[in-house]
């Protein structure tokens, strides 16, 4: 790829970002297979490391929206209010 100013980058390299993007998506082992080609799981999962980084966005997400229903709780939200007589 030098011809096209991309010393070092391999067609290769394409491949693995496109599957690593598809990942990202959400595609499951499977659809992972078959865009690849693959017979066996072994080389899918290497694009699935992305997984890890959706698993931290949704454990954050899970902890605000926790603490989030957590303040209004205490804030009062659970407790019924009085009318003023």
């Amino acid at each position: 790829m030098a011809e096209i100013g991309l010393p070092g980058f391999h067609f290769h390299d394409l491949r693995h970002t496109g599957n690593t993007l598809a990942s990202r998506t959400g595609a499951s082992l499977a659809d992972l297979m078959a865009r690849m080609r693959h017979s066996s799981t072994r080389a899918a999962l290497i694009y699935q490391h992305t997984a890890r980084e959706q698993d931290r966005e949704i454990a954050d997400a899970l902890s605000t929206r926790i603490q989030r229903d957590r303040d209004r709780a205490r804030n009062g939200h659970a407790r019924r209010r009085q009318r003023p007589s």
